[in-house]
């Protein structure tokens, strides 16, 4: 089991360890505690603002089976286009810049043709599908020739994950499935994906089955090669109840969570069973409506480990 780590140095740990009752200073005033270890920890608001805290209930939630795969987000091919021109002639006027929106059908440039005439003839060149200006490869003034690219419009309301399946778990992907998609960049934000192609060949070399899922991406945020993680649902369970797997702490191979209740804070051993990529149940140790800390439980942690005692109330 892979145990806590804690951002203490060796010498607090001593002192905390061989202290008697003592005061342990935090952001926001001071965090009452006991000699021995084991006891509740109060917080004021205050406190708690400074490290973040925050809470989850113990509820009862259908927990998926769920499949986890790593994949990167590429650009959809349906959705971007490299934009050319089907004459040779010369630049004569630019209607769009790098990072400018354009619809489809709007005017990008004018091209000046190479035919005779007085004056040559000039052709329009239109986006050809609505996006974002990627780039732009061409100036005014430049000579073109058919084919040669001017622009490159992205469309990424909509992107593709690549994600790779293992050869084991080849049996447990269909088309149509659906899936939570995460990304490094943004942990807290979720996407919804699809699966659209389960490819046809596995990579020899990692014996791994590469998979496509398409993915809402409304705001722009999912951006070509980040690295992302799939839960893939394969299926739905029954309500158990669960607590968000954040709020999990593990040492010594006990799992425990702090339950919340006022200002003061207990450790509660408790009993897991299954799990999915967002949520852990709880066989044992919790009841419906618990608050359980999913942020600033280490640092909970960290003072507990001191005993932790509630202050006395202030004298007048």
């Amino acid at each position: 089991m892979k145990r806590i780590s804690l951002q203490i140095t060796w010498l607090t740990v001593l002192l905390l360890a061989t202290a008697a009752p003592q005061k342990l200073f935090a952001h926001g005033g001071q965090i009452e505690t006991g000699g021995g270890g084991g006891g509740p920890v109060a917080l004021t608001k205050v406190q708690q603002a400074s490290i973040g805290l925050q809470t989850a209930p113990a509820d009862f939630r259908s927990l998926d089976t769920v499949l986890l795969l790593n994949g990167s987000v590429r650009i959809d091919p349906d959705r971007h286009a490299h934009v050319t021109t089907r004459i040779s002639g010369r630049v004569e006027q630019l209607f769009a810049g790098v990072g400018d929106r354009v619809e489809k059908g709007q005017k990008l440039a004018a091209i000046q043709s190479r035919q005779l005439g007085e004056p040559p003839p000039t052709v329009d060149v239109a986006a050809p599908v609505s996006g974002v200006v990627n780039d732009r490869v061409v100036t005014i003034g430049d000579s073109v020739e058919p084919n040669t690219e001017l622009f490159h419009i992205v469309d990424l309301s909509k992107v593709i994950v690549v994600a790779q399946v293992y050869e084991e778990d080849v049996g447990k992907v269909k088309l149509g499935q659906t899936a939570r998609i995460t990304a490094l960049s943004y942990p807290t934000n979720e996407f919804a994906g699809k699966i659209t192609f389960v490819g046809l060949e596995l990579d020899p070399a990692t014996r791994t089955l590469p998979v496509w899922l398409t993915v809402d991406n409304p705001d722009g945020k999912l951006r070509a090669d980040m690295f992302v993680k799939a839960a893939v649902l394969l299926a739905k369970n029954s309500d158990v109840l669960t607590v968000p797997k954040t709020a999990v702490l593990e040492d010594g191979g006990e799992k425990f969570v702090f339950v919340h209740t006022g200002d003061v804070f207990d450790r509660v051993d408790i009993q897991t069973g299954a799990e999915d990529d967002r949520y852990v149940e709880v066989k044992d140790g919790l009841v419906p409506g618990d608050d359980v800390v999913i942020q600033g439980q280490r640092e909970l942690f960290t003072a507990w480990l001191t005993g932790g005692k509630k202050p006395a109330p202030d004298k007048d």
